[in-house]
């Protein structure tokens, strides 16, 4: 394979020289295979695209690649957001229709997302429908966005803000040893590809940065997550699978996923499966992971309207130390919906919008100082949580610095729980060799709960 540096094609890494342009004569040189040497440096530039084939982007110790905040430069592009496929600002850096790329190093992706972050929060607060031009023109792009399901990223406004690093409609994708930092919004991206494998990434976002998700793995199959550390502002490894109606049209589950010896902190949940379910979870295996201080450990997360089956699920050797709750597998998932139907206690017909849980399996696992309660495990009256299976595992309520019980997860419509132990609500489970400490109430059964034990 030939190879380039990116000083052959007039990059300076001074932090402050626009490289776009350079990038752009860098990628086309590869673009049909070859070696991109990025070497030790700051290149400021705009949003990046790489196609291809048998390209490999090789990152020296000390390289950084940092993007312009400037929401003008992030030009409308059709993916999906949210779990909803429309149009929204060009991702930071786009690998679309790849085929044997690999990203490697001791580099840094920074998305300088203070600025993104500043005008997220400003936007959420103050701003109901589009107002900026490019806002404008994606709503002119989007029609009926206003009635699209979201996830609490401020779609009403139309600041879609771009993830950091998007796979998208590739194969045979490779990321080793870079930092991705500062994300304007979700940090890394697969989507609708195949055979992506991510080892050792390291993921750095603040704890307050809004909707800073670290890996989404969203309708994909066949994906590796090893040794990769993530710290940041919302879940720290999520799997998706599109939203409501739409998820279901388009049709592509996530599927055989493997994630084994990564560390999560801050995050709201460590390894999280949703919200955005509607086109089907399978065939996951989570093993050998730590969730240092996340507000969930193990999280999967749905509601009505949301729609998918959720199965084969394989969670063990899962240590979490002081999270808000260990476990939990919530079908009342309270955000990116104003209706109160979505959380009724009554039994509602079964549709192609009912999401389901069946055959969870989590062993071997200790889950520890767990703040607000050890378990939150709520099926829906219509479609019972079936099939779940807790064996040879610990849990344990904090013994100070506890917080509201109601904390546990983010739902709607449910009574406040009796007590801080493991919560049961419309499921059906085996549990073997399960304890529960720190608690007088290890157990809070309430309605519609079957157990095989």
């Amino acid at each position: 394979m030939k190879e380039y540096t990116l000083s052959e094609f007039g990059a300076h890494g001074n932090g402050t020289f626009d490289n776009s342009l350079v990038f752009e004569k860098a990628f086309q040189a590869v673009h049909d295979g070859g070696v991109l040497h990025i070497e030790k440096g700051i290149y400021l530039t705009g949003p990046l695209l790489l196609e291809g084939r048998d390209i490999v982007l090789d990152f020296a110790e000390g390289s950084v690649i940092r993007f312009i905040a400037d929401e003008t430069l992030y030009r409308p592009v059709f993916s999906r957001w949210e779990g909803v496929n429309c149009y929204c600002m060009h991702p930071c850096f786009l690998i679309k229709h790849g085929d044997g790329i690999v990203l490697k190093g001791n580099g840094i992706l920074d998305g300088a997302g203070p600025w993104w972050w500043k005008k997220a929060n400003e936007k959420r607060s103050t701003q109901m429908g589009p107002v900026s031009p490019i806002e404008q023109e994606l709503a002119s792009l989007n029609p009926g966005y206003d009635t699209q399901q979201g996830g609490g990223g401020g779609r009403q406004s139309q600041f879609l803000r771009p993830p950091l690093l998007q796979i998208l409609k590739s194969n045979n994708v490779k990321v080793e040893g870079l930092t991705l930092q500062n994300s304007p919004f979700w940090t890394l991206h697969p989507l609708y590809s195949t055979n992506v494998i991510l080892l050792d990434v390291k993921i750095h976002n603040p704890k307050d940065a809004p909707n800073t998700d670290g890996i989404d793995v969203d309708s994909c199959g066949f994906v590796t997550i090893k040794d990769c550390d993530v710290d940041v502002g919302d879940d720290g490894i999520a799997l998706k699978s599109g939203s409501g109606p739409d998820g279901i049209a388009t049709a592509l589950a996530t599927h055989d996923v493997l994630i084994q010896g990564c560390t999560v902190r801050h995050a709201h949940g460590g390894a999280v499966i949703g919200s955005e379910t509607a086109a089907g979870i399978h065939t996951i295996r989570v093993r050998d992971c730590f969730f240092d201080g996340t507000d969930r450990g193990i999280r999967i997360k749905t509601r009505r309207g949301r729609g998918g089956a959720i199965s084969n699920l394989h969670f063990s050797a899962i240590r979490t130390r002081k999270n808000l709750c260990a476990l939990t597998m919530n079908m009342y998932y309270r955000c990116g919906s104003l209706d109160p139907e979505d959380f009724s206690l009554e039994m509602k017909p079964v549709v192609s919008t009912t999401p389901s849980i069946e055959d969870v399996l989590i062993e071997d696992c200790r889950m520890e100082e767990c703040t607000a309660s050890a378990a939150f495990i709520v099926g829906l009256p219509e479609q019972p949580i079936k099939g779940l299976v807790i064996r040879n595992s610990v849990f344990s309520v904090a013994k100070d610095h506890l917080q509201d019980v109601n904390e546990s997860e983010m739902y709607a419509g449910l009574p406040t729980p009796s007590a801080r132990g493991i919560r049961l609500r419309n499921a059906s489970y085996t549990f073997e060799h399960v304890m529960v400490e720190g608690t007088d109430m290890p157990f809070c059964i309430e309605d519609g709960v079957v157990t095989y034990s």
